[in-house]
């Protein structure tokens, strides 16, 4: 049976539909069409289920890929590690939240560029992220949600701690953390929030882990970036909650404070994400490593 079949088939089968798996591997839909057809001609049964949005599996579509994807995924690996002997400068196209991917993501892949690796980076939210990866403009992203479906598969990385910062002046105006813990989020309720979405997505989570409710404040500034945040933050603008590997600096030196020191702090789950089976690729596969053993540390 023809490995170019089978990888179509497998290609397919975890995008979902024709169209999506013609873009992944970069061949023509009715390409894609018709060697699925000659596969279901080979095999005497039929593949998939021709829907109006895409395709699903049969039985025996289902049965085949569970029992091929693996070794298919392996000999591929065989055939991209001689491709990458001979062209070691391979490019990464790599994805994910600005600021995580400007302090954590590209300074962890420094190594690898210096041994050649080449990286063009992209921003945006998850959803935007898995359907770059869908699409095949990414290769590997860095969400804060888990992908839905087979085509993309999702590795945890790291947990990041959120806290409740604010500029010293805030502090002192509220009597310091003790005061917060014990008189609760009353005291909080009309300062001044520094955010970077008009839903106040960080102080939402924090409100609603460490609080048990929602804020009542309106966003006093909302700029995209939490670099942004944690800049007027500092400057008095009002609070805010960051991550902690971004705000850790400004901690240690003073120029914000923690509001609070819960005993369960919020936390939030970064992950790798990459489409089913391109970790064969041995560029990507070394990335996807050193950014798991980087993250031990983080």
């Amino acid at each position: 049976m023809d490995l170019t079949l089978l990888r179509t088939f497998v290609t397919v089968h975890r995008a979902g539909s024709f169209t999506r798996a013609a873009a992944l591997l970069g061949l023509s839909q009715p390409a894609v069409t018709g060697q699925i057809r000659t596969l279901e001609r080979q095999l005497g049964r039929p593949l998939f289920v021709r829907r109006a949005r895409g395709v699903t599996p049969t039985t025996t579509g289902d049965e085949l890929a569970h029992r091929i994807a693996p070794h298919v995924d392996a000999l591929l690996e065989i055939t991209e590690s001689g491709q990458d002997e001979r062209w070691p400068h391979r490019t990464l196209h790599l994805a994910g939240p600005p600021e995580f991917t400007a302090l954590r993501v590209l300074p962890a892949l420094s190594p690898l560029i210096t041994q050649g690796l080449t990286v063009r980076a992209a921003h945006g939210m998850s959803e935007d992220l898995f359907e770059g990866l869908a699409a095949g403009r990414h290769e590997l992203a860095v969400t804060t949600s888990r992908p839905r479906g087979r085509l993309l598969t999702a590795t945890p990385l790291c947990d990041e701690e959120h806290v409740l910062v604010g500029a010293p002046r805030w502090a002192a105006r509220l009597g310091g953390a003790a005061v917060v813990r014990d008189k609760g989020v009353g005291v909080l309720e009309h300062l001044p929030v520094v955010e970077v979405d008009e839903s106040l997505p960080f102080v939402t989570r924090y409100w609603s882990a460490v609080f048990d409710s929602k804020p009542v404040a309106t966003g006093a500034v909302v700029a995209p970036d939490l670099r942004a945040v944690l800049s007027c933050v500092a400057a008095g603008a009002g609070i805010g909650v960051l991550p902690r590997y971004l705000c850790e600096e400004a901690l240690d030196s003073g120029e914000v404070v923690a509001l609070l020191n819960p005993p369960v702090p919020p936390l939030r789950t970064y992950f790798l994400v990459v489409r089913a089976g391109t970790l064969a690729h041995p560029h990507l596969a070394r990335a996807h490593e050193w950014l798991l053993r980087a993250a031990v540390s983080w």
